[in-house]
């Protein structure tokens, strides 16, 4: 648990200046906290089905999201001339990835307690969207102390990060839209993919503005 607050701490050999990267005890428990909010997010309705798929989604979420991002990332440091810098840029990555999971496990007992007071699944998903996003202002910070020393070592590492930032964010949106439910509704089966999953959830998210608006 000590490498565990060195890491949310940004000290010792997590420090922006150090190196090393988490070691595989540490992947462990940071894969487990991903998976521990999942379980939490997907027992509103308390059907062991849904736990278990919302738990499994979160890491996959977050893991998949980045492995796509990752080739774009390597060609925009190239490009920018930071190819020297990568390992770099991968370990600020993959810390800052780990302390969104951290929180969202830190956040899993606030989520559990207001299950017990939401009588409302559209309450509840927008709730959890709530505590992704406290989770992704942990890792926003976490990023920004991790890249700290790049950017003042050569000022385009602020070009790459936001380039990374952008792209990862579409990408995890869409992401997201392919593997709902994460909650679950009580009032349909429980399934890993919801029927008709592989839309385009901005081509949806127009449509619904575009109704809103009082469109056909």
């Amino acid at each position: 648990m000590s490498a565990i607050d060195d890491l949310l701490r940004a000290r010792g050999r997590f420090a922006p200046d150090a190196s090393d990267l988490p070691t595989p005890g540490t992947q462990a428990v940071i894969v487990a906290a991903g998976l521990l909010y999942g379980a939490v997010m997907g027992s509103y309705g308390l059907r062991a089905p849904q736990v278990l798929y919302s738990a499994l989604k979160v890491p996959l979420l977050l893991g998949v999201s980045a492995l796509v991002c990752l080739p774009n990332l390597l060609a925009v440091n190239t490009v920018l001339g930071l190819r020297d810098d990568f390992r770099a840029v991968l370990r600020a990555l993959v810390l800052s990835q780990g302390t969104v999971c951290l929180s969202l496990a830190a956040l899993a007992p606030i989520t559990a307690v207001a299950y017990l007071s939401l009588a409302d699944y559209n309450n509840a998903v927008v709730f959890n969207g709530g505590m992704f996003l406290l989770a992704a202002l942990a890792g926003q910070i976490s990023l920004g102390r991790l890249y700290r020393p790049l950017i003042a070592a050569n000022p385009r590492h602020r070009l790459g990060r936001n380039a990374w930032l952008a792209l990862y964010v579409f990408v995890a949106i869409q992401m997201a839209w392919v593997l709902r439910p994460f909650v679950g509704n009580p009032e349909l089966p429980s399934r890993f993919f919801r029927e008709g999953a592989w839309g385009n959830a901005y081509v949806e998210v127009a449509a619904l503005v575009w109704r809103a608006l009082g469109g056909r």
